[in-house]
């Protein structure tokens, strides 16, 4: 057991620092050729730091787990929207100024329920993955769309004023390069000791997905986001979680099922993926605003943790976790 701990722990820290990496190369190439920093901060930060999460579900399609596949892309959701958002939101209450996010919100709503919807069947289709990935390209067209028409959209500004120094552009293509190389490597030792430790303890490695592998592939959001929160930069925080989600519903899913379509549990429909949907609603309430400026205060974080402790207290009763 204990080298499957330590698979799982090496596989975590080296995931995180490696998406640390590739994220800071890939922004800083895409400075160097002038993207605005709006684009910068939806697409290359907010779905960047989603590497793990994607690497880990390949890694997992490739090798049949299935559950750790699906857990892990719906649990990063879960835990991206009640511990990140939850946690940022405590130190510092988050300000919802920015109205490319707020029409970001009822497209995650939106693509939640076509998630839902394509695999009410409980079964993960190729066909249900090409249409999860075209989504996705879609929004990302309209993402850049709206990068372009909103240049001082107050999410650039957070993305300006919180901007690392630049590398230079050979020391960028070098990082990208090793960040790429040590994600893989990384999640595929997660995976692997994260299966040996279900097989060990005798549970789904649907729960592990959904738990450990999940908060671990969600540390890059974490930290990104608490860091943002410190310093004033409330854009950040909340564009990183839904970027993230995005990312995670339409191409984390929708590659794991072109590689290796499934089957998928009950317990995916009925419980996941409705806490999933649940949450995002809940975040729409907290941060639309509707006619005044959103804002996602300290109540409503500890709101979040509290939903969080709850849904992972039911995940880890006993008669769950054999499911």
């Amino acid at each position: 057991m204990l080298e499957n701990l330590a698979a799982i722990t090496g596989g975590l820290i080296l995931l995180v620092w490696s998406a640390e990496r590739f994220v800071s190369g890939a922004a800083s190439i895409a400075r160097h050729y002038g993207v605005s920093p709006m684009i910068i901060g939806m697409v290359i930060v907010g779905f960047g730091t989603s590497a793990p999460e994607m690497l880990v579900s390949v890694s997992a399609s490739f090798e049949g787990n299935n559950g750790i596949a699906l857990g892990n892309a719906y649990g990063s959701n879960i835990v991206n929207i009640s511990v990140i958002l939850g946690i940022s939101a405590l130190i510092f209450p988050i300000k919802v100024q920015s109205s490319v996010l707020k029409k970001e919100i009822p497209w995650l709503i939106l693509v939640s329920l076509l998630s839902l919807m394509l695999l009410w069947d409980y079964s993960l289709s190729r066909l249900d993955a090409v249409v999860l990935l075209s989504v996705f390209v879609i929004l990302m067209s309209w993402t850049i769309v709206q990068g372009m028409k909103y240049p001082q959209d107050s999410l650039a500004q957070n993305v300006d004023e919180t901007a690392h120094k630049v590398m230079t552009f050979k020391t960028a293509i070098f990082w990208l390069m090793v960040g790429l190389l040590l994600l893989i490597l990384s999640a595929q030792l997660l995976v692997w000791g994260a299966v040996n430790l279900a097989v060990y303890f005798g549970v789904s490695d649907l729960v592990v997905g959904l738990t450990i592998v999940a908060i671990g592939t969600s540390l890059p959001e974490l930290a990104s986001s608490v860091m943002a929160a410190r310093q004033g930069a409330h854009e950040i925080a909340l564009g990183n979680v839904l970027g993230s989600n995005l990312f995670n519903t339409l191409v984390v899913v929708g590659l794991s099922g072109i590689i290796h379509p499934f089957s998928v549990g009950r317990e995916v429909i009925n419980r996941d993926m409705m806490v999933m949907l649940a949450l995002t609603l809940v975040l729409f309430v907290f941060a639309y605003g509707f006619k005044k400026p959103g804002r996602i205060n300290r109540v409503e974080g500890v709101f979040l943790l509290l939903f969080y402790l709850t849904y992972t207290t039911w995940l880890l009763n006993p008669a769950v976790l054999r499911m």
